[in-house]
């Protein structure tokens, strides 16, 4: 029973910055969907193109192609990611008395890419002693998401799980007009589309006080999904190692084709500070509670 609840949620650190069950299914892949070099793009020709319906508008797209309602933007003033914030965490499920796993966040200098001006944002997933005796796990994601609204540009994962290595690279191109870029994976996605690490800081901008629910389409790396996003609490009381937070609770549905996924129940915390920090995580599965809890910020 310890090595499966281990093996949730492990996985959970990384689903919970979207809410969604993509990582599960990479985990459990007996083969990689895609080997390629790491940074530069590799020099491969190959076009990913999603099997997803229209979008409704630009920025404001179903997975399943259904028409939704304009998502909120972000405030153009009252959040924006801070250049080298870091955030560290800590990962447990509650059956266990001890940290399984830790993830970290970053936030790097925003750069051009092409002719966009994006941000660069990291997260660092790692077990830790004595669960990676069970499930050695080091990986690293790289997003490059615009900077106006936090749309995916470039999405990366180089992966190192139990001994065996991937490195993805994939260039977001919303429009079938769009040429692959010269020698690059391309992958075909709705106008709006967002990868996990822009979604997570995408929800860190809405004005959660004022707005109910958002959506978003999300692309995981290997398929796109519909992210919904509602405001549960604007004051709930949050106890981390970081310490006591009052935040804005927010619950995270992943719809695939046009159904919820039911496996999981998602909460994200945010803190009501002018950083919007991240605080807590919780994945409620069917056999233990996740909870990826705040330890560092700076």
């Amino acid at each position: 029973m310890i090595k499966k609840l281990v093996w949730l949620l492990v996985i959970c650190v990384l689903l919970l910055l979207v809410g969604g069950l993509v990582y599960w299914k990479l985990a459990r892949r007996s083969t990689p969907v895609s080997s390629l070099p790491a940074r530069p793009v590799p020099a491969e020709k190959s076009t990913r193109t999603l099997g997803v319906g229209p979008a409704s508008s630009a920025g404001d797209s179903s997975a399943t192609g259904s028409v939704v309602k304009k998502e909120a933007a972000p405030s153009g003033t009252a959040f924006a990611p801070r250049p080298g914030e870091t955030l560290e965490y800590d990962a447990n499920i509650t059956q266990l008395n001890s940290t399984v796993a830790s993830l970290k966040l970053t936030v790097n200098e925003q750069q051009p890419f092409g002719a966009k001006t994006s941000w660069h944002f990291q997260a660092f997933a790692h077990t830790e002693n004595p669960y990676r005796m069970i499930f050695e796990l080091d990986d690293q994601f790289d997003s490059y998401s615009e900077a106006q609204n936090m749309t995916s540009l470039q999405y990366e994962m180089h992966l190192s799980e139990r001994g065996q290595k991937v490195d993805s690279v994939q260039r977001m191109l919303p429009s079938l007009e769009d040429p692959a870029p010269n020698g690059a994976s391309a992958a075909r996605v709705l106008p709006g589309t967002r990868d996990p690490l822009g979604m997570l800081q995408f929800l860190r901008g809405v004005e959660w006080s004022t707005t109910p629910e958002v959506r978003s389409p999300v692309y995981d790396g290997h398929k796109l999904y519909d992210v919904r996003a509602a405001r549960v609490a604007n004051s709930a009381a949050v106890s981390v190692p970081a310490g006591k937070f009052t935040a804005a609770k927010i619950e995270i549905r992943v719809l695939d084709n046009g159904a919820e996924m039911k496996d999981a129940h998602f909460l994200l915390y945010l803190a009501n500070d002018a950083a919007r920090t991240p605080v807590l995580m919780e994945a409620v599965l069917p056999v233990a509670t996740a909870r990826v809890e705040l330890k560092k910020a700076r």
